[in-house]
């Protein structure tokens, strides 16, 4: 197991009574014997708020880090994507958001098939400069007709 790994794990241990917690940089870097960057990373890389995590720093009294668990439905997650989606979206941008979806288990494989095929550059036979606005009003309705009441 890489180091990272056990970092994540052990924080993530640290969240069976609370949904808050905070740690002290320096002590888990002493802790794991590692650098204090490599906390920093960690926390960064594998806290976020689409991981259903919120992080504050704290300065002063030995640098604690606040890290809350939140709780991000499929559907308040599919929301904020649509949200901010703009008028336009490449073909490479829906394969990231559809990488994503399938990380955080937010769509099945079906699913995700059916988001790449439609909007796909294939099926989007129209002239290159109104493809991606198509791509990205098919994209967002297809999100939203995935949203659970």
């Amino acid at each position: 197991m890489r180091m990272a790994d056990m970092i994540e794990n052990f924080i993530k241990e640290l969240f069976e009574d609370d949904d808050y917690i905070e740690i002290q940089r320096n002590d888990l870097a002493e802790h794991f014997n590692c650098v204090p960057s490599q906390i920093n990373y960690v926390i960064a890389t594998r806290f976020k708020p689409t991981q259903g995590y919120y992080v504050e720093s704290k300065r002063g009294g030995g640098g604690y880090i606040g890290i809350r668990k939140i709780n991000i439905t499929k559907s308040n997650y599919l929301m904020h994507i649509i949200s901010n989606i703009g008028n336009q979206i490449t073909a490479q941008e829906v394969d990231i958001f559809i990488g994503n979806f399938l990380s955080y288990e937010i769509i099945t494989q079906k699913e995700a098939k059916l988001l790449k095929v439609a909007t796909s550059d294939n099926v989007l036979t129209v002239p290159q400069d109104i493809k991606d606005s198509l791509r990205a009003k098919i994209f967002k309705n297809m999100l939203l007709n995935l949203v659970e009441d």
